[in-house]
């Protein structure tokens, strides 16, 4: 994998490659956190808490606006009083009635399975809300159902709007008594944010830069994110998801215990021990002779397990898990690349995850020459639904 180091370095360089303004639409994180709060309460989501407790929430939304269901259930919690459940497919499950609430979500609008599920849903009687821009078909479904609508105020690419597409749902679970202190928790992430936009900035060095030194560590191996709680998994999914639509690149998701515990099966197979000498062994052969010559070597991807770390959230079994998959790891000669979640509440510690791994997934997609805009795979299939 042919990676340009210098161009992290040149913020004209960065400015000129990233034909999608990917870096100043990650950047603007905490202020879509902010905008969506606002916007949540005034579209008018309290009302959804006007006929009591739902029996359940259910989130409907695929592609790049699912993550916004899975951040709003990790948030939330197993202490919830009732099930926030997310659903990607047409139409709704056949005990979804009008007990429920269902909230809609579509970075564009015209997801056919999300607006199949929304005119169900009105059909059914489910108290109702939807996300999405302005003057789409999502956005009539939710005129015709007099639901509270909150109209994202601009167009971004999917990835780069999680905040503006999660932060309503919190509004929402906060409205409905799901969520304590929804403001000062939205506020509390939206400052993280900030945070790690000024140290992810393209002008800082890749030295003192924790994305870009991310994206050289991840460069030319095959990530598999393990998240040690299920906020940590959500950030996992996260990373998966934008290596995959930012930088066209491979990577794993999981969580410990599962499906990590079939996942590190992984370490000794072809891409673990069996890659080759490149970087090291480990358990599966002799050490590299020090001195002899590599020029000839064949050039092989191996795993780095990324463990993203959430000392708050664990298990301590998890936690103990956590550091024997470090240490088979290192048996095997499979780097690691450990981080760990830093805040109060969950959503404060879900964003300073998150907010790191999107700058990275954009750093590694410039400096490997890749543009996310020239990607016509993406749009066939409809990636920003």
């Amino acid at each position: 994998m042919n990676v340009d180091e210098s161009l992290l370095d040149d913020s004209n360089r960065l400015t000129e490659a990233d034909t999608l303004n990917l870096l100043p639409h990650t950047a603007s994180a905490a202020r879509q956190a902010r905008e969506g709060w606002r916007l949540a309460q005034e579209a008018g989501v309290a009302s959804l808490a006007s006929d009591g407790r739902p029996r359940a929430i259910v989130v409907v939304g695929v592609g790049a606006s699912a993550l916004a269901a899975d951040v709003l259930e990790a948030v939330v919690g197993q202490a919830a009083p009732v099930p926030v459940i997310s659903h990607r497919r047409h139409g709704l499950p056949g005990w979804v009635g009008v007990a429920d609430v269902v909230l809609g979500v579509s970075a564009s609008g015209t997801s056919n399975e999300t607006c199949s599920a929304v005119e169900e849903a009105y059909r059914r009687g489910c108290r109702l809300a939807v996300v999405c821009p302005p003057e789409t078909p999502l956005a009539h479904l939710a005129g015709v159902s007099r639901a509270p609508f909150v109209a994202l105020p601009e167009t971004r690419p999917a990835h780069t709007g999680l905040w503006s597409l999660a932060v309503p749902l919190l509004a929402a679970a906060a409205a409905l008594g799901l969520l304590r202190d929804g403001g000062p928790a939205v506020e509390a992430a939206a400052v993280r944010l900030e945070e790690t936009a000024i140290r992810c900035r393209p002008s800082s060095e890749s030295f003192v830069n924790p994305a870009k030194t991310l994206a050289l560590e991840l460069a030319g191996a095959l990530p598999m994110w393990w998240g040690t709680s299920r906020l940590a998994e959500v950030a996992a999914a996260r990373a998966a998801a934008v290596l995959a639509a930012h930088a066209w690149y491979p990577a794993l998701a999981g969580a410990l215990p599962h499906p990590a515990y079939d996942q590190a099966a992984l370490l000794g197979g072809a891409f673990g021990a069996g890659a080759g000498s490149g970087s090291g062994s480990g358990a599966a052969g002799d050490l590299d002779d020090f001195f002899r010559d590599r020029v000839d070597d064949v050039e092989t991807t191996r795993l780095r397990l990324g463990l993203l770390r959430d000392d708050t959230g664990e298990h301590p079994e998890i936690t103990h898990a956590a550091a024997r998959a470090v240490a088979v790891a290192g048996e095997y000669g499979v780097g690691v690349t450990e981080l760990a979640m830093t805040g109060a509440g969950p959503l404060e510690r879900l964003a300073s995850l998150v907010g790191l791994i999107d700058f990275a997934s954009v750093y590694l997609a410039l400096a490997s020459g890749v543009d996310p805009g020239a990607a016509p795979l993406l749009r066939q299939f409809g990636a920003t639904r």
